[in-house]
């Protein structure tokens, strides 16, 4: 179809008009279970009566008020956001890359203060954080940079899931590390159970800040609320979007300690962050979550899902691992599977490939015992008729 949108995207051949729950409808009235949640942004599914009820009430009131006046819903998503993760204050934005950008200047701050004049940025191969200039620049995936060179200096990369690399560099420019607790772009690689614990006891020794991208992890997906509430750790900053307004935009980025005094009046700013409406949809979605034990509900049913799973697909030759943290699944294929998401597509079923050979699950948070049932059923079908015909 001819139309004036920039081919950023290789769409697929269909439009959804309306949703409900895990359930999307097509503009030919075509019914789809949608195991991707719009990549990891709709815990909540489709059209939520709270975040419905909360958007709609403020819409009727007021949408936008700039930051150069106090934003009262935002201070009460600031409360919330804080004491459920023991940081001490937060920047409120639009997205999971203005995130990423306000942990990278942040951390540059830091360097200065602490003396150093090129401060740098520790991050991982295969990692994903953004498309903006710097948060490309910190991505370990050479296809997104390239041509869009000269890139951003200040990082400095090491392999993800090897702290005994983090502890080998010896860079006096160093001031912090930046990496996401599962890499979800990387192919749902998920790291021994000690890693995030190896890297604060490094970042304390050397006086580094911990920097956690949670903006695919947080908001329930892998069986708490914060994926790092797992790991017995506290970051001295980490990022949040994607799921924080289940589709309504907005990002945030949680500090504490020194971190937390970096950015001051002046130093950064967003229009539209932390605007009325974004925070009423943000605090309907954290008080769903919360009254539902949805992340709780993630931690079982991912697990319930993965081993039917690996039941289903047992002896399949083709199939090398399923993977999971919460409901951030993953199934690795030993070769590349990008034509599964057609196919999936055309038996009514929403999925998505990464890294070119994984299979990658994101399903709402609210999704039914029969229709996880539904998921693995025809997705192991799928995946078995495909590779027969390998």
């Amino acid at each position: 179809m001819n139309n004036h949108i920039m081919p950023t995207y290789a769409r697929l051949p269909v439009c959804f008009e309306r949703g409900e729950g895990a359930w999307l409808w097509d503009t030919d009235g075509k019914r789809y279970l949608d195991a991707l949640s719009g990549i990891a942004v709709c815990n909540l599914g489709h059209a939520h009566p709270a975040v419905t009820a909360a958007v709609s009430a403020q819409a009727g009131k007021l949408v936008h008020s700039s930051n150069l006046y106090r934003v009262g819903l935002q201070e009460h998503l600031a409360d919330e956001l804080t004491a459920a993760s023991g940081m001490d204050n937060v920047f409120f934005c639009n997205s999971g890359a203005e995130a990423n950008e306000t942990a990278i200047k942040l951390a540059r701050k830091y360097g200065h203060v602490m003396g150093i004049e090129k401060p740098a940025i520790l991050v991982m191969e295969s990692s994903f954080h953004g498309r903006t200039l710097a948060t490309l620049s910190a991505t370990g995936n050479r296809k997104v940079q390239d041509g869009f060179e000269p890139l951003v200096s200040g990082f400095v990369r090491v392999p993800y899931n090897d702290a005994d690399a983090v502890e080998a560099i010896r860079d006096p420019n160093i001031v912090a590390i930046l990496v996401e607790p599962v890499q979800g772009e990387g192919g749902v690689r998920i790291p021994d159970s000690t890693y995030l614990q190896q890297l604060r006891e490094i970042c304390d020794r050397r006086h580094w800040l911990l920097m956690l991208d949670e903006v695919q992890t947080g908001m329930g997906r892998t069986g708490s609320l914060f994926a790092y509430q797992q790991m017995d750790i506290l970051p001295d900053v980490f990022t949040l979007a994607k799921a924080l307004g289940n589709g309504v935009p907005i990002g945030a980025c949680l500090a504490r300690g020194k971190a937390a005094e970096m950015l001051t009046a002046g130093k950064h700013g967003s229009t539209f962050g932390g605007n009325p409406l974004a925070c009423a949809a943000a605090l309907a979605v954290l008080k769903t979550l919360r009254e539902n034990r949805l992340a709780a509900r993630a931690k079982k049913l991912g697990a319930s899902i993965a081993e039917q799973f690996r039941a289903e697909l047992k002896g399949n030759p083709y199939v090398t691992e399923v993977r999971h943290k919460g409901l951030m699944i993953g199934i690795q294929l030993d070769k590349p599977c990008g034509e599964l998401v057609g196919l999936a597509l055309e038996q009514g079923l929403l999925i998505n490939v990464t890294a070119e050979s994984t299979i990658r699950l994101l399903p709402p948070l609210i999704l039914a015992d029969d229709q996880a049932n539904l998921l693995v059923t025809q997705l192991a079908s799928i995946i078995k008729t495909h590779t027969l015909q390998k």
